[in-house]
């Protein structure tokens, strides 16, 4: 029988949370960004407003700092909640002292009132609701300035946001976080993987019944999904890769091949598109049936010039979306389902040495369908 000490640590134990999904280079990351941000936003702001001012702001910018860096994903860390919160409870926390002067009840009710304010603008921020009790219990210098204290709090988190900002994108992190979904067909149908599966609908009424409060965006969580799905998809497959399926007999032409010659190499193929590569057979650009259609009135142009034809040079699309051989067949069905690619070429050693259609795509993925059926 377990003794209770061992029982009180591992109950105590069971508390910490899993380890955490980031690396040590990421940790890096984020101590440099908070430092570095910090420091820019305080040198910058203390040329504009008094040291005395900004000391009372320090702690709540220290907070906000960490939010912007080390879980800029989050819905926290967004840039409405951070500037409006910080505006809004701010201001609230003014009229709360003018009205009611110091006491622990006007922080408890200043508090409460900033969390009800942030809910519903929707713009939840932690820090902004320590920031309103520093507001309250500010010196009488500071008390003093009224709602003028609310340009040094404006102009510093607005310094910080540009920092994070700038630093997170140079660093890989993209920063706000935004929706990237492109129209492609600019119609009002989903793109092709959200149309089975989980909807954005499913999304909203799952968030609905969990009734509290979730930091991540609707975006990144459904990204999250439905990268899970392809692991699961990727894991189900087997070892199914790229170039398994991928066409070798390739079809290509010469950057230097008129309009007329590639057009009939897609007629004569029946293809839609046609790789293009150079003199020492790397892969260059990507020639396909809508380069030639939209640039025709470009060609017409350059065929009155005598002796003068347009060059797949000047109509190929470039650089070209690849992958590599060892590819898995579940990570080809974003690019070629949502990302309006059509092929992809298949190289090895930076050589090309395969191409695959959305055709051989569909092969592939039915012969999965039949063996598991089988």
């Amino acid at each position: 029988m377990m003794n209770p000490s061992a029982s009180l640590l591992n109950r105590l134990a069971s508390l910490a949370p899993g380890a955490s999904p980031t690396r040590p280079r990421e940790w890096l990351r984020i101590s440099f960004g908070v430092a570095l941000g910090l420091s820019l936003s305080l040198l910058l702001s203390l040329q504009l407003f008094p040291e005395q001012t900004l000391i009372h702001l320090l702690g709540p910018l220290a907070a906000t700092a960490v939010l912007l860096f080390a879980v800029p994903s989050g819905a926290l860390a967004q840039p409405w909640s951070v500037l409006v919160s910080y505006l809004s409870v701010s201001a609230l926390a003014i009229v709360v002292q003018q009205q009611l002067g110091y006491s622990l009840l006007a922080c408890a009710l200043t508090l409460g009132l900033s969390a009800l304010t942030m809910n519903m603008l929707r713009c939840l921020h932690p820090p902004a609701g320590a920031l309103s009790l520093c507001v309250l219990l500010s010196d009488e210098l500071i008390r003093q300035q009224g709602f003028l204290l609310l340009l040094p709090i404006f102009g510093t988190v607005t310094c910080l946001l540009v920092c994070a900002l700038i630093y997170n994108n140079l660093t890989g992190v993209r920063y706000p976080k935004r929706a990237e979904r492109t129209e492609l067909h600019h119609t009002r149908d989903a793109l092709p993987d959200y149309r089975v599966g989980i909807s954005d609908a499913d999304l909203d009424q799952a968030l609905e019944d969990f009734g509290e409060f979730v930091d991540i965006t609707r975006d990144d969580l459904a990204q999250l999904i439905h990268a899970t799905e392809r692991h699961a998809l990727k894991r189900g497959m087997g070892t199914l890769l790229a170039g398994q399926i991928m066409s070798r007999d390739l079809r290509w032409v010469p950057p230097e091949a008129t309009r007329e010659q590639a057009l009939e190499m897609l007629r004569h193929h029946r293809l839609r598109s046609l790789p293009v590569l150079d003199a020492q057979q790397q892969l260059v650009g990507i020639l396909s049936l809508v380069d030639l259609v939209e640039t025709a009135p470009r060609a017409r142009l350059l065929r009155w010039r005598p002796g003068r034809s347009a060059r797949v040079a000047e109509l190929m699309s470039s650089p070209v979306h690849h992958v590599d051989s060892q590819a898995h067949v579940a990570e080809l069905i974003p690019l070629l389902s949502s990302q309006g690619l059509h092929c992809l070429p298949v190289l090895e050693n930076g050589v090309l040495v395969g191409i695959i259609t959305q055709t051989d795509l569909i092969a592939a993925l039915q012969r999965d369908v039949l063996e598991r059926l089988g």
